[in-house]
């Protein structure tokens, strides 16, 4: 049976722990497996990348990492 959370996809929440404590931000996406969270803009890490048909140069990019779900609060807005 699948997890239940009470964040959702969408949902304004706050960082209550860890280097992005206090940034608030929308739900990208609900990980249940990982019981984590993607919060846009927070916990932002840079990803080496191949060069591919859709990137021709390669590189870096930025790129949201997943946040445990105990380490963030919804928030009304």
């Amino acid at each position: 049976m699948a997890k239940k959370f009470k964040i959702k996809k969408g949902d304004q929440v706050m960082i209550i722990a860890g280097d992005d404590k206090g940034k608030t931000g929308a739900v990208l996406a609900v990980l249940g497996k990982k019981d984590a969270v993607i919060v846009e803009g927070c916990k932002v890490a840079k990803k080496a990348v191949k060069p591919s048909d859709e990137n021709k140069e390669g590189g870096f990019i930025q790129k949201e990492m997943p946040i445990h779900i105990s380490n963030v609060k919804k928030v009304e807005g």
